[in-house]
C-alpha cells in the first residue's frame, strides 16, 4: 500500500491538470471598446428609384418646309445652339435678296431726298423759293427715311425666317430619338428629335405616406445604382410632390444627384437610402458591436469595471430600432457612458478579464 502522502501528491497533480488556473494575462482578452454617446435617432429607409433627366425635349420646326440636311442622328452628343437638321431655305433667301435690293434703292432715294431739300433750304434763304416748298422737301426726306426704316424691318424679318429654317439644340444633351429623314415635309410642331440633358441628373422615388411627411427639402440621401454594385453616389432631396397616388398611397420625391458618374444614365434604377427620424427613441451603435445568441437574441458586450478594480466583459440583452449605414439603433438596453466592445466580441464570456487596446 503507497504511503498516504504520496497518494495526496498525486490527486493534487491529478487536480490540477483536470482545472488549470490560467494567469491572469494569459486570460485577459483585448479588446476595442466604444463610449456611446447619446445622439439623436435615425433610422434607413431604402427605397427603390429611377434615373432621370432634368431636361428633356421634344424638337420641333418653327417653320414648315422639305428637310434638306440632318447633321446628328441617335446616339449623338450635341451642345447648345449646334445645328441639329436643316430645311430648304431657298424661296426665304430669294426673299431676302429682294428685300436687300429695296432697300438699297430706298436709301438712295432719302439721300436724293436729302439733298434736294438742301438746295431748296437755299434758295428759300435767297428768297427763289416759298417757304412752303421747303416744308413739302422735308415731308419728301421724312417719307423717304420711313421707308428705308420699314424695309431694314422687313430685312430684318427676312434674315429670322432664314434662321427659323435651321434646328438647334437648346441645351446639352444626346439625342435619343429622330423622327425625321432628308426630303421629308415637315411642319411646326412636329417632332424632329428627342434631346435628354445628361447632366444633371436626379432620381425619381416614389415614398409611402407613413414617412413622407418626415422627409425635409435638402436632406442628404444615398444613392446605389443596381448596375454599379459598390458605387455609392451623394444626393439631397430637391422636390417633394404633396399630391400622391390615391391607390398605391406613395408621393413623388425628387432627389438631386451631387456626384456625377459617366456610367449613370436616365432609365438606370437605384436603391435610395434616406436617413429619417427614429420612432423609436435610443443610442446607435457600431454593427460589429451586436452579436446573435444562438437563440437568435441580439447582445452586445460591455467593458465594466469590477470590485478589485480589474476590467471585464458583461453580456447584455439589446432590443434594436433599425439600421443606418455601419450604425444599428437600440430602443433598450444600453444608457450613454456605456463601454461597448466592437473589436475581439466573438469568443469572450461572462466576466472574463480585458485588456482595452484602443478606445474610441
Amino acid at each position: 500500500m503507497p504511503p498516504l502522502p504520496r497518494i495526496a501528491a498525486s490527486l493534487a497533480t491529478l487536480v490540477a491538470l483536470a482545472c488549470p488556473t490560467p494567469s491572469p494575462a494569459e486570460s485577459a482578452a483585448p479588446v476595442e471598446v466604444v463610449a456611446l454617446a447619446a445622439t439623436p435617432a435615425v433610422q434607413s429607409l431604402d427605397l427603390t428609384g429611377s434615373i432621370t433627366a432634368q431636361r428633356r425635349s421634344e424638337l420641333s420646326p418653327r417653320v414648315g418646309g422639305l428637310v434638306a440636311r440632318l447633321h446628328v442622328d441617335v446616339g449623338d452628343r450635341v451642345q447648345a445652339g449646334q445645328v441639329l437638321l436643316e430645311l430648304d431655305d431657298t424661296l426665304a433667301r430669294l426673299a431676302r435678296e429682294r428685300d436687300e435690293a429695296q432697300l438699297a434703292e430706298a436709301r438712295a432715294r432719302t439721300r436724293e431726298a436729302d439733298r434736294l431739300h438742301g438746295e431748296n433750304r437755299s434758295l428759300v434763304d435767297r428768297a427763289f423759293l416759298p417757304e412752303t416748298r421747303l416744308a413739302a422737301s422735308q415731308a419728301e426726306v421724312d417719307i423717304a427715311r420711313a421707308a428705308a426704316q420699314r424695309l431694314e424691318a422687313q430685312l430684318k424679318e427676312a434674315g429670322e425666317r432664314i434662321a427659323r429654317h435651321r434646328v438647334m439644340a437648346p441645351f446639352d444633351g444626346v439625342i435619343v430619338q429622330r423622327m425625321a429623314e432628308v426630303g421629308e415635309w415637315v411642319d411646326t410642331g412636329d417632332a424632329l428629335f428627342e434631346l435628354v440633358a445628361l447632366t444633371p441628373l436626379r432620381v425619381d422615388v416614389q415614398m409611402p405616406q407613413e414617412r413622407f411627411a418626415a422627409v425635409e427639402p435638402g436632406a442628404p440621401v444615398t444613392i446605389l445604382p443596381d448596375a454599379l454594385p459598390g458605387v455609392r453616389l451623394a444626393g439631397h432631396v430637391d422636390t417633394r410632390v404633396p399630391v400622391g397616388d390615391a391607390v398605391a398611397r406613395t408621393f413623388l420625391v425628387r432627389i438631386l444627384l451631387e456626384t456625377a458618374h459617366e456610367r449613370i444614365a436616365p432609365g438606370m434604377s437605384v436603391h435610395v437610402r434616406f436617413a429619417l427620424p427614429s420612432r423609436d427613441a435610443g443610442l446607435s451603435v457600431p454593427r460589429d458591436a451586436v452579436v446573435r445568441s444562438p437563440d437568435g437574441q441580439a447582445e452586445v458586450w460591455l467593458a465594466e469595471a469590477s470590485a478589485d478594480g480589474k476590467v471585464i466583459a458583461r453580456r447584455r440583452s439589446v432590443n434594436m430600432a433599425g439600421a443606418l449605414g455601419d450604425r444599428v439603433g437600440i430602443r433598450d438596453g444600453l444608457q450613454a457612458g456605456d463601454r461597448v466592445i466592437v473589436r475581439g466580441n466573438e469568443r469572450l464570456r461572462d466576466g472574463q478579464p480585458l485588456r482595452i487596446v484602443a478606445e474610441r
